[in-house]
């Protein structure tokens, strides 16, 4: 009903799951994180948690879309279920035959043959449980006994439960700490901080087509995430009604007045507004109602015309469960790390010698799948008791990583290295000197002429003359080439915006997985 009113092409806080929406904040990135080590860790359970509209369901369709070949998944979205039919919905997901003997003891036996042959075949297999809160406790003590089933190396079924924060209180009951001490993997999801908050009304708004002055300030941000308490569905349900508002008292921004008023409307806080004077009623009833968008977006896009400098090759080395003991300061391993980009790094901070030969350091902390989405070799810290050290990763694999301390390579499990690394990474990106590290909205120089040139040549479109402007209309483009590359769409361009158009506009550096790829 708006949408023309402020020249959009559809409601920017629509219900409709739309890829284009997907909005990965730092902590969505963890999460999913944590979901794609549990697959290939062969470990027993990974537990996923979070506030109701927190983000969960969004989190676990990007993971579907993620999750390796080798993988048979099932998913059982409504958990409130007896044993049997829990068993019952494990074979319909797997497909595996119903035995004529509808007994537990039947579907466990049929299980168990089918995760064996999975086995021989090189297959895992990982059950996906959501709203796993409305489990019974018999239930989940019939998931560990599933998971019983193992190799010497790995469970035969690995179990993600994703659900509200009250399941994290069913598995401290003594009664589970049988499959407690079996997960591997734990987060809870929590809200969007105030300048996520911002970021995502932002690029909710831009993907919509929004232009010209922003209907929602800046300014209001503060409010808008006091309101909502960061949880993305209340963003949402806050902001659809915010627009509505303004729409019918005809302007062309919200207000900090009319942003309250919707907050009175959709979380009823306030108490309810007279009938006769409810924006809904007004504007024709019509609802309001908006959750998340969810989207099957794979976060690690295909590299396309990407040269990868070769890594030197090491001899074959057998997969190790010990971790090498690293360097005690980062500096000797960011010169390693340099080796790998053909240069030699003088003594001194290595970054400040880096920036001589037109490499930068990013410092970041994440996890596993922060390296292979930054796609590049990288210094991290690795935890060694009460003490860190630390190793440059050459190359990272489905289920093995090669770790580089002094020249000595060796190749270790991924989860032996994910229980020994602390998330800390620093890594080199190639600019120019005369780059900045963050360009600022209306910028304009030689960083400017290049981005614009790198968004061309993606597009297939005519080189632009020189003297390009980070304007409104750059901006756009580039948070739809940032939100369709799983970064932050925010608009500006930094050090991770530049790795990935270096990546896809062909410019020669290093690659975690270009072993890989040439298999």
């Amino acid at each position: 009903m708006y949408t023309q009113f402020f020249s959009l092409t559809q409601p920017p806080f629509s219900i409709a799951p739309d890829p284009r929406y997907l909005f990965m904040s730092d902590r969505h990135r963890e999460a999913l994180a944590h979901l794609l080590f549990g697959v290939g860790s062969g470990g027993g359970f990974v537990l996923l948690t979070g506030e109701i509209g927190a983000g969960k369901t969004t989190v676990c369709r990007c993971f579907l879309e993620q999750v390796p070949e080798h993988c048979e998944l099932g998913y059982i979205f409504n958990p409130r279920l007896s044993v049997e039919e829990l068993l019952q919905s494990v074979c319909e997901e797997f497909h595996i035959a119903l035995p004529a003997s509808a007994s537990v003891k039947a579907y466990v036996d049929a299980i168990n043959r089918y995760l064996l042959d999975c086995h021989a075949q090189g297959k895992n297999n990982v059950l996906v449980i959501d709203e796993a809160q409305n489990l019974s406790a018999g239930v989940l003590e019939q998931l560990r006994l599933l998971t019983n089933l193992e190799t010497s190396e790995r469970k035969l079924l690995q179990v993600i439960l994703i659900g509200q924060p009250e399941l994290r209180s069913m598995l401290a009951e003594p009664g589970l700490e049988q499959l407690a001490q079996r997960i591997i993997a734990r987060y809870h999801l929590g809200s969007l901080s105030e300048q996520e908050t911002g970021s995502y009304v932002g690029h909710r708004m831009a993907v919509a087509g929004a232009v010209g002055a922003p209907a929602f300030p800046p300014a209001l941000t503060p409010l808008i995430h006091r309101l909502s308490k960061g949880v993305p569905r209340r963003i949402n349900l806050l902001c659809d009604r915010a627009l509505l508002g303004a729409y019918v008292e005809n302007t062309l921004q919200v207000t900090r007045a009319i942003l309250r008023k919707a907050a009175s409307e959709v979380f009823h806080e306030q108490g309810e507004a007279p009938a006769h004077k409810r924006w809904a009623m007004l504007a024709g009833g019509v609802l309001a109602g908006a959750a998340i968008s969810a989207a099957a977006l794979q976060l690690v896009p295909q590299q396309r015309q990407a040269k990868s400098v070769a890594v030197p090759a090491a001899a074959p080395a057998p997969v190790a469960a010990a971790i090498p003991n690293g360097h005690e300061s980062a500096a000797p391993a960011l010169r390693e790390l340099a080796a790998l980009w053909g240069q030699t790094l003088s003594m001194g901070d290595p970054c400040e010698a880096a920036l001589l030969q037109e490499l930068r350091c990013l410092q970041g902390k994440g996890g596993l799948y922060e390296m292979l989405q930054l796609d590049r070799p990288a210094v991290l810290t690795l935890r060694d008791g009460p003490l860190t050290r630390h190793a440059v990763l050459v190359a990272l694999d489905d289920d093995k990583a090669t770790l580089s301390v002094a020249g000595v390579r060796r190749v270790v499990t991924v989860a032996a290295l994910a229980a020994r690394f602390d998330g800390s990474f620093i890594t080199f990106w190639r600019a120019p000197r005369t780059f900045r590290d963050h360009v600022p909205s209306g910028g304009q120089g030689a960083d400017v002429d290049w981005i614009a040139a790198r968004l061309a040549q993606l597009d297939r479109a005519d080189a632009p003359a020189s003297g390009q402007l980070l304007d409104a209309d750059m901006q756009k483009r580039l948070r739809a080439f940032q939100a369709a590359q799983g970064l932050k769409a925010d608009g500006m361009a930094g050090p991770r915006t530049y790795m990935r158009l270096n990546q896809l506009g062909g410019v020669a550096e290093p690659r975690l997985l270009a072993q890989r790829k040439e298999h």
